[in-house]
């Protein structure tokens, strides 16, 4: 690993500050950029810590929102009281994360600004068309993300909170790679005020909506009208773990298990 400086800011606002200076990236949980760094993928001069910011941590109940501060670890998702009786669903995402090292370190702002294609929050984050909050700005999940590891966020923009709708049923099915605990396809549905929503992750280049899956459950919010759905391969990944056919056949299998699992 290459020689850098490490700053640990006490405040979002000094965070900002420091990466307007340029040739620094801030580091959330570090499970993605550390390893990047490692392997000499990513040189950053500088990095941010913004592990010490306390403002950024933290979960509570908004009327029918869930507020989940941008650092808070994947395992205090899990563990939250607060998230399993509101948004179940999204409890059992963030249990479902990696490793212990890896639910112990995370967080979910690290995780939504890395946007790592086969990530688990950017599909619950579309499928519960949550808004993302930054120091600057409120953005809507159907603009955050860009691409491939790509956001709307600017080099010098933090996430603070992510605001999550609470739905009336949500689930959330993930197929992993046994090795890496990524998910070669995971489905979020979520029925709401706003409708059905299902996205999914892992499938493609980035975390994506299937309206193909939304209309059909829309009009039969049941398992059987998932599994009848039939997803183009077309635009899905192909890879040494599955092919993109194999990944058009699984979306709805799964959406149909998390229907299942959504009705209880």
């Amino acid at each position: 690993m290459h020689a850098f400086e490490l700053h640990q800011p006490g405040s979002v606002k000094e965070a900002v500050a420091l990466l307007g200076e340029g040739e620094g990236r801030p580091l959330a949980g570090g499970q993605s950029l550390v390893a990047a760094m490692k392997l000499r993928l990513a040189s950053p001069q500088r990095l941010i810590d913004l592990g010490q910011i306390q403002a950024l941590r933290g979960i509570r109940r908004e009327g029918n929102t869930l507020v989940i501060g941008a650092g808070t670890r994947h395992a205090e998702v899990a563990a939250s009281a607060e998230v399993q009786q509101a948004l179940p669903a999204l409890a059992y995402l963030a249990g479902e994360i990696g490793d212990v090292q890896v639910r112990n370190m995370g967080t979910l702002g690290g995780s939504l600004a890395n946007n790592d294609p086969a990530a688990c929050y950017p599909a619950a984050m579309l499928a519960l068309n949550a808004t993302i909050q930054t120091d600057r700005r409120s953005i809507a999940a159907d603009d955050f993300i860009v691409g491939a590891f790509e956001t709307a966020l600017a080099a010098d923009e933090i996430i603070t909170a992510v605001h999550f709708p609470v739905p009336e049923r949500a689930a959330y099915i993930k197929f992993s790679n046994s090795a890496s605990r990524f998910a070669l396809v995971g489905v979020f549905v979520s029925k709401g005020a706003g409708g059905v929503r299902v996205a999914v992750t892992g499938a493609a280049g980035h975390a994506m909506r299937v309206t193909q899956l939304e209309s059909a459950l829309a009009s039969d919010f049941s398992a059987a009208a998932a599994r009848a759905v039939q997803v183009p391969a077309e635009g899905l990944s192909s890879d040494m773990h599955a092919s993109a056919a194999y990944r058009a056949h699984l979306i709805p299998v799964l959406a149909a298990r998390a229907v299942e699992k959504a009705l209880g």
